[in-house]
């Protein structure tokens, strides 16, 4: 994949790229939203925690499709509060500390999600690389 960081705009707020272009010949997979919910049924209590759990849905999700988290292109992620922002962008910085080409990424406050518990759904979309 090819990063997008153009020197005539401001650079990213934090570990992403403002923009990521695939690879020629490549598929594309996309996730559902990933929510904070563990395999066993239950929802962890921090957001941080919660999108941990997102993250290794997702990285079992990229898995399944012959993909990586190096192959992400975008990250997209929604919170129902800006008191959640921390919690999930020190787990999207941590899931994305060994990768070398960063993903694009954006981040939206919404109202809330199916149960009021959640705190933070995550989804991407990644390159297969034939």
């Amino acid at each position: 994949m090819k990063v997008l960081t153009p020197t005539t705009i401001a650079p990213p707020f934090a570990r992403y790229a403002h923009g990521a272009l695939s690879s020629p010949g490549a598929s594309v997979l996309v996730t559902s939203g990933q929510l904070g919910l563990a395999a066993d049924g239950t929802v962890a209590d921090t957001t941080q925690a919660q999108a941990e759990i997102c993250f290794a849905n997702i990285d079992a999700i990229l898995a399944e499709g012959g993909a990586t988290r190096n192959d992400v292109l975008r990250i997209n992620a929604f919170v129902t509060d800006r008191t959640h922002m921390a919690g999930y962008m020190a787990a999207r910085d941590a899931w994305l500390a060994n990768v070398t080409s960063l993903p694009a990424s954006t981040l939206v406050i919404v109202s809330g999600f199916t149960r009021p518990e959640f705190t933070v759904e995550i989804e991407v979309t990644a390159q297969v690389l034939s």
